[in-house]
C-alpha cells in the first residue's frame, strides 16, 4: 500500500457491502470443512479492501487509491499463488491446502469469485469513482469527448513522444507470436491489406515509460495512454485497413523457488541463484492470466489464446480500463483536498528533546526502561533511525547487527549510517535476505554497496529466510559492555514504516539482548542452537512454544488475544479449537488469510474473528496469553502459517514492562471495539461488517492516543 496520510474513517454509507459472499464457502468439491480455503481466504481479504473503495464517506482520491491497491494485490495474487497451483497441475499434484483440496477445484473456485471481484471493480470505479473525480475537476476522457484542440494537442503527443517508440510486431509465419512481458499494456491490432479478406493479427506493446494518462493543457482532462495509442495506431500501419484494435494484458507465474542448497553463509554461490530466478522470472513462459477489454471480437481473442496457449478458463473480461495500478498517478495529483488529511507522526515521548534543536539520546532513554514505539502513529525516523544512527556515530558503540528483509530501494538514512560506522572500524554485520519476493534486486544492491564500505554481510541460514527483524547495537559503558536491542515486527524500511501498523521494543533486557547475540551467531556463523533464554525463535521451537502458551489457556475462564496477519497453521488452529472446546476465550485480529473456522457449536464456539482493514496496513504481531498479572506477552516478526514457522528464521520478544503490557492491552482493547473498520468472520465463511454504534475507528483511535500521550510529556516539562 502506498499511502502515507491519516484522519478518521467515517462509519460506512449504507451503499457500501456490508458482507462479502464467504468465498472460502464456494460450493466447489472439497472446499471448505474444518478449514478454509487458503486461496480463498485470501481473496476474502482483497474483497474487503474494494469495500473501502467502495465507501461513499471518504474522498475521492481515497476511493481511487484503494482501487490501484486492489488491481496491485490481486496481480500479485495471480503472479505467485496461481502460478504455483498451476504449477502443482503441471507436476501432477493434484490436492493442495489443509483439507486436501482438489487443486483443479480451488483453480476454478478462484478464477470464478476473481471474475465476480473484477467485475465489481470495473463497476465501482465506471459508476462512482469516474463520476466522482469528474465532479471534482478530474476527467478521464475518451478521444470522442476532446474537442478539435485537444485532437491535435494529443496528435502532437503521440507523433513526437510515442511514435518514435512503438514497434508493430506481425504474427505470420515468418514472424512468430512476440514474448509478452508480465503485467504490461499492449494492443492486439487486426489488420487486413486492401481487397483481401485475409485478417492478421500485430501486437503493440504500449510504452511502459509513459504515464498511464496523458494529461491535456487545462490539467483536468486525461486519456488513458492505450486509448490515444489506439486512435492513432494506423500511423503504424500505413496501406493497411484497421479492422480492430483492443487492450490486453498478460500475467505471468513468478513463484520460481531459489535453489538454497547453492546458498548461505558464503553468499556468492546464492547471489548467482537469486539473479538466476530474477532472469528467469523477467522471461516466465507460463502465463496465468489474460485480461483483454470486453469489445474484443472472438476472432481476435481465439488468436491471442492460441498464441499464448491458454485455455478459456484463464482469459479475464473487463468493462473498462485495464490496470486500475494506474490510479496511482491521479492519486498522485496535488489535490489534498480530495484526499485524507496528511498524518505526521508524533515523536515517542522519552525520546522528546528538552529543546527543538536537542538530538535526543537514544541509548539513555532505553536505560531508562524498555520503549515501546508503534508505528505509522509514533515516528519510524525519530526512533529506529535515530537509534541506528546514534549507534553508528556513538564512539563507545563497538558493534552494530541488523537484519534486513525489505528496505527502500533508494537511498536510505539507515543504510548510510551503517556504512558510515563501518567506516568508523566499528563492527557493523547486515544480514541481508536476498530471497525477500520482489524486493531481490534492491536487496542485492544494497548487499552489494555495504560490503564495498566494509560491512560484513551475510545471507544468513541454508534453506530459511531470515524475516526476523532485529537490531543491536553492542556499547562500552566504563569497564562494561550493555547490549541494546530492537525487535520489531516490521521491516527495516522507511517507506512502509509510514504506511505500515507495527510495533517495536527497545530493551537492554539481559537474557532478550543476549539471545539476540545468538540470534546472529546462528544467522552468521555454523551455530545449531534451538533453546533460548526468553526468546521464542523459528524454526527452532516457536510453533511449539506458542502451542504450549495456548494448551496453558485451554479451561474454563482461559483467555487468549492474537493478533497477526494471517492464520494458516493447521497445528496451531487445532490447537486454538481444543483450547476453545476446553472453555477459553479466544479473539483473533486476522488481518489476510484465516483458515480458522469461528463460532462452530462443538468446535470453534467460542472463538471469535474480526479483520480491520483501514487506510493503514495492519502489520503488527501481537500474542496474548491470560489476563491480570500472570498474563504473557509477545510480539515479533512471526504470523502463525507454515512457511513463517518451519522455513524462516523468525523472532517473538516478551514483553515484559507491565506499563508497556498496558500499551499492547490498550492497542488490543481499541481494535476489539472498533465498529467502523472491522469486519468479523462467521461459522458460514461470511465475512461481515461489525456495526455498533459508536463510531470507533481503531486506527483514528490510536493516532489521538499517540498525540496525546506526546502532548502529556511535553506539558510536564518537555518544551515543544
Amino acid at each position: 500500500m502506498d499511502s502515507d496520510e491519516l484522519t478518521s474513517l467515517a462509519a460506512g454509507s449504507a451503499e457500501v457491502s456490508e458482507s462479502t459472499p464467504g468465498l472460502a464457502a464456494v460450493s466447489a468439491e472439497g472446499v471448505g470443512g474444518r478449514y478454509l480455503n487458503r486461496e480463498l481466504s485470501w481473496l476474502d481479504f482483497n474483497e474487503r479492501v474494494l469495500a473501502l473503495a467502495e465507501d461513499r464517506s471518504l474522498p475521492v482520491l481515497e476511493r481511487a487509491k484503494f482501487l490501484a491497491i486492489f488491481s496491485s494485490n490481486l496481480d500479485e495474487f495471480f503472479q505467485v499463488r496461481i502460478g504455483s497451483l498451476k504449477m502443482q497441475l503441471e507436476a501432477g499434484i493434484h490436492a493442495s491446502g489443509l483439507e486436501e483440496d482438489s487443486t483443479a477445484d480451488t483453480l476454478d473456485a478462484v478464477a470464478a469469485r476473481a471474475r465476480e471481484l473484477i467485475a465489481h471493480q470495473s463497476s465501482i470505479f465506471a459508476a462512482e469513482v469516474m463520476p466522482q473525480l469528474a465532479s471534482d475537476g478530474i476527467r478521464i476522457v475518451s478521444w470522442d469527448d476532446v474537442d478539435d484542440d485537444g485532437r491535435s494537442f494529443l496528435a502532437e503527443v503521440f507523433d513526437e513522444q510515442m511514435f518514435p517508440i512503438l514497434t508493430p510486431l506481425a504474427v505470420d509465419p515468418a514472424h512468430p507470436f512476440p514474448y509478452v512481458s508480465n503485467l504490461s499494456l499492449n494492443l492486439a491490432v487486426l489488420v487486413r491489406a486492401p481487397e483481401e479478406l485475409t485478417r492478421r493479427l500485430a501486437r503493440v506493446k504500449v510504452p511502459p515509460l509513459m504515464p498511464r494518462f496523458v494529461a491535456l493543457p487545462d490539467g483536468s482532462r486525461f486519456i488513458a495512454v492505450e486509448e490515444l495509442a489506439a486512435r492513432r495506431i494506423s500511423a503504424l500501419f500505413p496501406g493497411m485497413e484497421i479492422v480492430e484494435c483492443v487492450p490486453f494484458r498478460v500475467t505471468r507465474n513468478t513463484d520460481y523457488d531459489i535453489d538454497m542448497q547453492t546458498g548461505g553463509n558464503g553468499g556468492g554461490d546464492l547471489v548467482a541463484a537469486v539473479e538466476s530466478v530474477l532472469r528467469r522470472r523477467s522471461r516466465s513462459k507460463m502465463v496465468v492470466r489474460l485480461e483483454v477489454d470486453s469489445s474484443m471480437s472472438p476472432e481476435a481473442l481465439a488468436m491471442l489464446v492460441q498464441e499464448l496457449g491458454l485455455d478459456a478458463d484463464d482469459v479475464y473480461r473487463v468493462n473498462g480500463l485495464l490496470d486500475l495500478r494506474g490510479l496511482w498517478q491521479l492519486v498522485g495529483l496535488n489535490r489534498p483536498e480530495l484526499k485524507l488529511e496528511h498524518w505526521t507522526p508524533v515523536t515517542p515521548a522519552r525520546l522528546l528533546g528538552t529543546d527543538k534543536s536537542e538530538t535526543p539520546d537514544v541509548f539513555g532513554a532505553i536505560r531508562g526502561g524498555d520503549l515501546l514505539v508503534h508505528h505509522p502513529y509514533e515516528s519510524f525516523e525519530t526512533s529506529v533511525e535515530a537509534f541506528i544512527e546514534q549507534a553508528a556515530h556513538d564512539p563507545d558503540v563497538l558493534a552494530i547487527k541488523q537484519t534486513l528483509y525489505r528496505t527502500s530501494a533508494d537511498e536510505s538514512r539507515m543504510m548510510e549510517a551503517l556504512i558510515a560506522a563501518a567506516g568508523e572500524l566499528k563492527q557493523v554485520v547486515c544480514i541481508v535476505e536476498l530471497k525477500a519476493r520482489f524486493d531481490e534486486e534492491a536487496n542485492i544492491g544494497w548487499a552489494q554497496r555495504l560490503e564495498e564500505a566494509g560491512v560484513h554481510v551475510a545471507y544468513g541460514v541454508v534453506a530459511l529466510k531470515t524475516h526476523a527483524k532485529l537490531c543491536l547495537a553492542v556499547r562500552r559503558e566504563g569497564r562494561d559492555i550493555r547490549r541494546y536491542a530492537h525487535i520489531g515486527t516490521g521491516n527495516y524500511n522507511p517507506e512502509t514504516a509510514g504506511i505500515y501498523e507495527d510495533l517495536g521494543l527497545f530493551t537492554t533486557d539481559p537474557e532478550i539482548t543476549a539471545d539476540v547475540s545468538d540470534v546472529f551467531n546462528l544467522l552468521t556463523g555454523y551455530s545449531r542452537q534451538t533453546d533460548f533464554r526468553a526468546l521464542d525463535v523459528a524454526p527452532a521451537g516457536l510453533r511449539s512454544g506458542l502451542i504450549e502458551l495456548i494448551r496453558e489457556q485451554a479451561f474454563d475462564g482461559g483467555r487468549i488475544t492474537l493478533k497477526m496477519n494471517s492464520l494458516s497453521d493447521p497445528e496451531t488452529i487445532d490447537s486454538l479449537y481444543e483450547a476453545a472446546q476446553a472453555g477459553a476465550k479466544i479473539d483473533l485480529v486476522v488481518r489476510g488469510i484465516c483458515c480458522l473456522r469461528p463460532g462452530v457449536p462443538g468446535l470453534s464456539e467460542t472463538i471469535r474473528v474480526r479483520s480491520i482493514v483501514g487506510r493503514f496496513l495492519e502489520h503488527s504481531r501481537i500474542y496474548r496469553f491470560g489476563t491480570g498479572p500472570d498474563a504473557t506477552y509477545l510480539i515479533g516478526s512471526a504470523d502463525l502459517m507454515r512457511r513463517n514457522l518451519d522455513r524462516r528464521v523468525e523472532v517473538l520478544t516478551p514483553v515484559r514492562d507491565t506499563s508497556l503490557q498496558a500499551r499492547l492491552d490498550e492497542v488490543i482493547d481499541t481494535l476489539l471495539a472498533d465498529d467502523v473498520l472491522a469486519w468479523e468472520l462467521g461459522p458460514d465463511a461470511v465475512w461481515r461488517r461489525v456495526r455498533g454504534g459508536r463510531g470507533v475507528n481503531a486506527q483514528s483511535e490510536l493516532a489521538d492516543l499517540a498525540r496525546r500521550r506526546s502532548r502529556q510529556m511535553v506539558a510536564i516539562g518537555r518544551p515543544d
